[in-house]
């Protein structure tokens, strides 16, 4: 594995800014990313992800600003970043008239490996990434885990220290992104260090040692999962009734001390609502249904989910489209 250039961050951006014609695609972005870390780049499609990628692995020229990756200027020293990054992009770049072997084989022979080095590289991925038992069948036959494991097998070939990953697991089943999960979590045991650009919010919770939450093309926050659930506030209650016919007074009383519209499950006789404070609130709640003498079957705060996190900092979902120009190309 090459060894990054300094002691500072993998990945340092600076005020990065990007246009295409009237849209801007990234507004000033500013990111930093320790050695050995995860860093979830979290957004909407269209929020700027991908153009941030593009520049930090030197594949598009920003208009401003300044970008260091394992310790070399994106800039002024391209070859050496590509030199020690890998990238997969959000859709599987294999051969699909290779077999797997054949695939990573190419690969290794591009970054200029004797041919023998590139057959032993290419046999250990194939191990690592579970897909020996598939070296000799050609890539379109892979399911499509089967060629995303491929694809990240290959951004690995010349053991890069920093990799970027544009949202890895689009398109795959549960049980698919689970397994990328672990071979995610694998690299970076290893000591690689990631930038993950991800929509998927559970994803991000799950994998990142530090969120950058990135719309309309700025970072509006940064910082652990919790911390950007604790920066939040107020929580979520939720109320189950014992008897479903008092569920619409209930739904009322909630009503008074929601930050928004309840959501009632009928069937359920649950009702659940976002809050400010959480802990005054379900307080105030219990007295209130104790004093309408409507029974409680149960009742609970839980902290935000980072979908609650997102809607409160921009208005809208995280899977909800972004504005921002994200299929524009231009090489550096």
């Amino acid at each position: 594995m090459s060894i990054l250039s300094s002691s500072g961050p993998a990945v340092r951006a600076e005020g990065l800014a990007k246009r295409f014609g009237a849209t801007e695609a990234l507004r000033g972005i500013d990111l930093e990313v320790e050695p050995g870390t995860i860093c979830g780049l979290l957004g909407p499609n269209g929020a700027g992800k991908t153009t941030a990628v593009r520049i930090l692995t030197t594949l598009l020229k920003p208009d401003r600003g300044h970008a260091v990756v394992a310790g070399f200027d994106v800039m002024k020293e391209p070859g050496e970043v590509r030199a020690n990054i890998g990238l997969a992009g959000q859709y599987a770049a294999v051969d699909e008239l290779l077999t797997g072997r054949a695939n990573l084989e190419m690969v290794g022979r591009l970054y200029h490996m004797p041919g023998k080095q590139a057959r032993l590289r290419a046999d250990e991925l194939l191990e690592q990434f579970e897909l020996t038992d598939a070296a000799n069948r050609i890539a379109k036959t892979y399911s499509g885990g089967m060629r995303r494991r491929l694809d990240l097998a290959a951004s690995l070939v010349a053991a890069p220290p920093v990799l970027f990953l544009d949202e890895p697991t689009t398109g795959l089943d549960p049980r698919s992104r689970i397994g990328m999960w672990q071979q995610i979590r694998k690299l970076v045991g290893q000591g690689t260090t990631l930038l993950l650009t991800t929509q998927y919010l559970d994803e991000a919770d799950q994998l990142a040692d530090h969120i950058a939450v990135i719309d309309t093309g700025q970072v509006i926050a940064q910082g652990t999962a919790d911390q950007l659930k604790a920066a939040s506030g107020g929580g979520r209650i939720e109320v189950v009734i014992k008897d479903d016919r008092r569920l619409f007074e209930a739904t009322v009383v909630v009503q008074t001390i929601a930050r928004c519209e309840p959501d009632v499950d009928r069937r359920a006789r649950r009702i659940s609502a976002a809050v400010d404070d959480g802990s005054s609130a379900i307080a105030a709640l219990v007295r209130m249904l104790d004093g309408d003498r409507i029974a409680v079957e149960e009742i609970a705060l839980r902290r935000p989910t980072l979908d609650e996190v997102f809607l409160r900092l921009t208005g809208h979902g995280a899977s909800d489209e972004g504005g921002s120009a994200e299929d524009w190309e231009e090489v550096a």
